[in-house]
């Protein structure tokens, strides 16, 4: 219901309400308040044109058509929802039926859609028409027949993409028959697309009723909707536009309503956020230290995405600072805000998100000012999927070349002598430059990112996740690669991962984040010797090793991390520490130093406590970093 109220309030919403609100008052109390004036015939007022008395006019008989029109309301909104209705059903079941079937007999069914989707819904609206006959019912029938095809479709496809899931081969497996699949484990999962769709094809179905009933297959006298007071007002067009214009402005405000409420649906039930921002986004000020001058200066960065009860702030004041030549780890939970960190240092962070900082700063320049030819061959970026980052349609060496071709004003040769000999420095061969992105194996479509971001001269390499989904010996060649990258080439690295291992072994200094903040920051080589944080500890104690006791239970980190909206007053991570104080439940600690090039955000920093996971003593429970 949150979802609804918070979409009613966007223009789309609050639109798709109003009309929908007209259209169901005119089809529930328009023929019982305006019925009679809309079948008196008056013999001294035929066919007149629009006048204080007729603001449409009148019929062939006297009959005013604005009355008419109301009143239609009721059987031509009812006709198209009855058509959805029954087209949508029809639709569903044809679309289930090759899951539940034989084989053979779902082929068959399959062939048949795919006929039938081939030829235009007009088209077979019209045939089926011709087939029932004129009249109600068979307009029906035949909207209702001309929609289920592609509903069948949609349903085939997406009935498709579920039954690949675990779920389905787990309930097959423990024996669940193929009907009770379909019913409980396969229709409720592709449920919210197929309703947007009916809501959308409503609206059709009403357009499509009305043309029916304007060639005078649809609707007979002494009924009317609007498409057969279209059809008899057109004859006059020439001479009095009103009576045409009535029926045709009610199919268009309709048809719109119909659609406009298919699109709040699909915000509601497909889980999209509307842009309602209330209130003015207010940007406090950071007391922690500020960050040391580099290529890349950071100090208060702040990420926000309005919602539906005010702004949310994933990535909130960030500060810190990566010199040329360092490599700089970044490790956390999901949801901690490491990659919308880079996203938002990359100017990536598309509108409605707001990004704001003290200070951002690349090469001592504003990024938000910086152009974007200059920043797109200083600052490269690689996505943690490179398979969805490359076209799949176009070469890897074209795609690479484009990038010299936009930032560098290459031609098209040199460009691609480029990309050869870029693809060649991180040990893809040049003649695979030729090959499509499925014709890489995982590794070798990251090592080709890297090779575009290398494309320019880079002075930092933002590197989001490079490791993902890759076994363990393609991760060492791409760490290694970006380690060689950086001591060539004095590049200097930010490095974004969830294994705080190879953040450790890769890179100078460790960033850990949690719910959107750095809680603390420190020298690798005095990762394992001197974290603080318990958070860090708890990641570091969550990592087996050689010496793990392996009749005892891993370590894990009790809870979940907090969702954006849900940071509220005090440290975040209290919920889940058992070193947590009164303090730390009221007041969220600053990013303070406590040693050089050692910052840490909390409470209680004694190291014996957090090594051992012991009880604070009530002496130290005000105490600070």
């Amino acid at each position: 219901m949150r979802r609804w109220l918070a979409v009613a309030r966007t223009p789309v919403g609050a639109t798709s309400a109003v009309l929908l609100v007209l259209l169901a008052g005119l089809a529930l109390f328009a023929p019982v308040l305006w019925g009679e004036q809309a079948g008196a015939i008056d013999t001294d007022a035929l066919q007149q044109g629009s006048s204080a008395a007729h603001p449409l006019g009148t019929d062939a008989l006297g009959r005013d058509i604005l009355y008419r029109v109301l009143v239609a309301t009721r059987l031509t909104v009812g006709l198209a929802l009855l058509a959805t209705v029954v087209g949508v059903g029809s639709g569903v079941v044809l679309g289930a039926l090759p899951a539940v079937l034989p084989r053979w007999a779902g082929r068959l069914v399959t062939s048949a859609v795919n006929i039938a989707v081939a030829f235009p819904g007009l088209l077979l609206a019209l045939f089926f028409a011709v087939i029932f006959g004129t009249g109600t019912t068979g307009a029906v029938l035949a909207i209702a027949f001309a929609i289920a095809p592609s509903f069948a479709r949609l349903t085939q496809t997406l009935a498709a993409s579920v039954s690949g899931r675990s779920y389905i081969a787990a309930a097959r497996v423990a024996g669940v028959g193929r009907f009770r699949i379909l019913l409980r484990h396969v229709l409720p999962n592709i449920a919210e697309p197929l309703v947007i769709n009916a809501t959308l094809a409503a609206g059709s179905a009403l357009t499509a009723f009305a043309g029916l009933s304007f060639l005078g297959i649809g609707v007979q006298a002494p009924s009317y909707d609007w498409g057969r007071l279209l059809g008899e007002g057109l004859n006059r067009i020439y001479i009095s536009p009103a009576p045409a214009l009535g029926p045709a402005v009610a199919v268009v405000v309709a048809g719109l309503a119909f659609n406009l409420f298919g699109e709040a649906a699909a915000a509601v039930l497909g889980h999209r956020q509307p842009a309602v921002r209330r209130g003015k986004l207010t940007v406090p000020s950071t007391v922690d230290d500020v960050a040391d001058e580099g290529v890349l200066t950071v100090r208060n960065l702040r990420v926000s995405f309005p919602g539906p009860n005010g702004w949310v702030t994933p990535v909130r004041g960030v500060s810190f600072a990566v010199r040329d030549g360092e490599m700089v780890g970044v490790v956390g939970e999901s949801g901690s805000g490491k990659s919308l960190t880079a996203l938002a240092v990359s100017r990536l962070v598309e509108r409605p998100g707001v990004v704001t900082a003290d200070r951002l700063e690349f090469l001592g320049k504003p990024v938000e000012s910086t152009p974007d030819r200059e920043l797109g061959t200083s600052l490269a970026m690689v996505f943690q999927d490179p398979m969805t980052s490359f076209n799949p349609t176009r070469r890897i060496g074209g795609q690479l070349a484009e990038v010299s071709e936009q930032h560098q004003g290459l031609s098209r040769k040199a460009a691609w002598q480029r990309a050869v000999e870029r693809l060649e420095s991180v040990r893809v061969p040049g003649q695979r430059a030729r090959q499509y992105p499925h014709e890489f194996s995982g590794g070798m479509r990251q090592r080709a990112m890297i090779a575009m971001g290398l494309m320019g001269d880079p002075r930092l390499v933002i590197a989001d996740e490079p490791t993902t989904a890759l076994d363990v010996t393609v991760q060492r060649e791409v760490l290694r690669l970006l380690a060689r990258i950086r001591a060539e080439r004095s590049t200097a690295v930010l490095l974004i991962s969830h294994d705080i291992t190879v953040v450790a072994q890769t890179c100078d200094r460790v960033l850990v984040m949690y719910a959107g903040r750095i809680v603390e920051e420190l020298p690798t080589a005095e990762l394992f010797t001197a974290a603080r944080h318990p958070y860090t500890t708890a990641l570091l104690a969550a990592v087996p090793s050689m010496d793990t006791d392996r009749d005892r239970p891993l370590a894990v980190i009790p809870g979940r991390p907090p969702e954006p909206g849900e940071v509220t007053a005090g440290c975040p991570f209290a919920p889940r520490c058992a070193l947590a104080v009164d303090r730390c439940r009221t007041e969220e600690p600053v990013l303070a130093g406590i040693d050089p090039g050692h910052r840490v955000a909390c409470w209680r920093v004694e190291p014996e406590l957090v090594a051992t996971g012991g009880e604070p003593d009530s002496a130290n429970q005000g105490g600070t970093a």
